[in-house]
């Protein structure tokens, strides 16, 4: 006889593996936009624009 597998198990899989891959999605992301922060900022020092453009008034 051949082993079944049981579907409970098999649901659950997925799942578990849609939720792990979603959390890590999401702090990739909030690493990514940290790290974009970080840059805009550096740049606006350096040129002594803010990161939308505009100058700053000394």
């Amino acid at each position: 006889m051949a082993k079944q597998n049981a579907p409970e198990k098999t649901a659950k899989t997925p799942s578990a593996r849609e939720a792990r891959l979603k959390a890590a999605l999401k702090a990739n992301m909030a690493r990514r936009k940290a790290q974009a922060r970080a840059r805009a900022d550096d740049m606006a020092q350096d040129t002594g624009n803010d990161p939308q453009g505009s100058e700053k008034e000394s």
